[in-house]
């Protein structure tokens, strides 16, 4: 059974702040300013570059792959890191269009995240082959999975409401019906219980400065299923994807297996952060943390739209259905929430009118959650947020 008081105490939060934003950015775990000390102090500083070597650097990619590939039910030496999710996202749908080339649809839907759509249209000119980016709402992508369809690219959790993809169901669909899947676990990972293996998902990507809580700017990762990882061929044919890097070939060669998604140098410092949150992670299982997660996002729920009539739950209601946050609309949302993190309470804003809220066990209980719904309903009830100061957009909401 976790202890989540214990999983709560190594994490450095601010005094005063209720974190519900965890599912931007997850706080710093407060072994990560000595880990990274030491990675800066002893292994940089003291080994130079035999740290390659010495420190393991190059094998940190994989090491670290196969302890997320536990929080996504992967198969061990099928995850690799490095780059950002954006580079991870291109990748994987290079590769799978490249799979189907009597194909030109991309199927997604409008509660995928902006930057894979964007990633899509870009890749699309690049290829200059006539495919098609085809976006239809988040209910309506598996009366949309036709034979026309080359991939299906989804975010599982929408980023704005919290609604949650059923995995399985629609990569059976859309591989009965010929397509490859791309899933992204941006809002997944370290939120709720994935199988990409069970569910018999193609290629997956994800973050890990989310609710894995890698830091600002933490590298991406990317899966790949067993089948394809010897034969996708990776797009972004970086050195370190190389079969044999420091041979330094003039021609490319794709390595190993999931070796071959590999782009550039990984980020050395950053994967150091991202070991002690993983720490905390081998603490617990992500069964335990959707549990908990179900019971805050519940109890959250329950106390703000019982003192706050004026929000409109925009989540799924049924928690089988939404990932690890919870939405609600208001039309002058971004100055309630300007409000609430005045007031100690983050969470953040998504245009047009999204009050978004994440819920991580890791660092989150219920006097956590009962202290934010007071402080939301006397924020509401009162009309603290219609204040000037509280209107002015800022460049991140």
């Amino acid at each position: 059974m976790t202890d989540f008081a214990a999983t709560k105490a190594l994490f450095q939060m601010p005094d005063g702040v209720i974190y519900l934003d965890g599912n931007s950015l997850g706080p710093l775990p407060k072994a990560a300013p000595a880990r990274m000390d030491a990675a800066m102090r002893d292994e940089w500083g003291e080994l130079l570059i035999t740290g390659w070597n010495k420190a393991g650097w190059m094998a940190q990619p994989a090491k670290l792959g196969d302890r997320i590939a536990r929080l996504i039910g992967a198969e061990a030496g099928h995850v690799v890191l490095g780059d950002t999710l954006s580079i991870k996202v291109y990748q994987a749908l290079a590769s799978a269009l490249e799979m189907v080339p009597d194909r030109r649809v991309i199927l997604s839907d409008s509660g995928n995240f902006p930057s894979d759509l964007y990633m899509a249209e870009g890749l699309i000119k690049t290829l200059g082959k006539g495919h098609e980016l085809r976006v239809v709402a988040p209910e309506e992508v598996e009366a949309n999975i036709t034979d026309e369809v080359a991939v299906l690219m989804i975010t599982e959790v929408d980023y704005r409401t919290g609604r949650l993809h059923d995995m399985a169901r629609l990569t059976r669909k859309a591989q009965e019906a010929g397509a490859i899947t791309v899933w992204d676990l941006a809002h997944t990972a370290g939120a709720t219980a994935v199988d990409v293996s069970g569910a018999g998902a193609d290629f997956a990507v994800g973050c890990t400065y989310k609710y894995l809580n890698g830091g600002p700017g933490a590298p991406a990762f990317i899966y790949v299923a067993p089948r394809h990882a010897d034969a996708a061929r990776p797009a972004l044919s970086g050195w370190l994807g190389h079969e044999a890097p420091f041979a330094f070939e003039t021609s490319y060669r794709a390595g190993p297996g999931i070796e071959r998604m590999r782009v550039g140098t990984p980020p050395v410092l950053a994967m150091a952060a991202l070991e002690t949150a993983l720490d905390i992670w081998d603490m617990t299982t992500m069964d335990a943390v959707r549990a908990r997660s179900i019971q805050l996002t519940e109890l959250f729920i329950d106390r703000v739209e019982a003192a706050c009539p004026m929000l409109e739950l925009a989540s799924p209601r049924d928690p089988a259905m939404r990932g690890s946050q919870v939405s609600f609309r208001f039309a002058d949302g971004y100055a309630a929430i300007q409000a609430l993190i005045a007031r100690g309470v983050i969470g953040d804003f998504r245009a047009p009118d999204i009050m978004r809220f994440g819920f991580t066990p890791l660092y989150l209980d219920h006097a956590d959650v009962e202290a934010a719904a007071a402080i939301i309903a006397e924020v509401m009830q009162k009309r603290l947020w219609d204040a000037p100061e509280y209107k002015t957009r800022a460049r991140v909401t």
